[in-house]
């Protein structure tokens, strides 16, 4: 859900923050999604949770810009958080996460951290279980030839 949360916002504390307040979405509409899948409807609160989360922080950003057009959000760079065998493959496959377009690393997440089927993808995401697919196949294609352009730098 963290995981989820952060691709949004980029920021692990903002993130539960996200997480939060997507629960609470959730526990106030339970009754009005009684049928459909929870855990889908559950990320789908979280995702409205962090675009709202968003809307905000860009209205607020552009009235500190008005006052000082100095100061600058900070956001963590990290928006993968993994236990994988070393850093530098963390750092490959971040970058690579990092040049997807939202709508296919938000289904690339969901499908391969979180465990959702595609089905339940289209159901958080607002979108058919066709349009995700597609966006999960495309994802997949951008992130094989990325790996490659990789490998071929490192003289693999």
């Amino acid at each position: 859900m963290l995981l989820f949360a952060k691709q949004f916002v980029g920021c692990a504390a903002t993130a539960e923050d996200v997480v939060h307040d997507g629960f609470l979405r959730f526990w106030k509409s339970k009754s009005v999604h009684a049928e459909e899948k929870l855990e889908s409807h559950l990320y789908g609160c979280v995702r409205w949770a962090a675009l709202d989360y968003l809307r905000r922080s860009k209205r607020a950003r552009k009235r500190e810009e008005s006052y000082s057009a100095d100061e600058s959000v900070m956001r963590s760079k990290r928006s993968f958080v993994s236990e994988v065998e070393s850093e530098e493959t963390t750092e490959i496959v971040e970058a690579a996460l990092a040049e997807l377009p939202s709508e296919q690393r938000e289904v690339v997440v969901l499908k391969l951290w979180v465990g959702l089927t595609l089905q339940e993808i289209g159901d958080a995401l607002e979108i058919s279980p066709n349009t995700a697919a597609s966006r999960y196949r495309y994802a997949l294609a951008a992130l094989r030839r990325q790996m490659r352009i990789f490998d071929y730098a490192e003289g693999k």
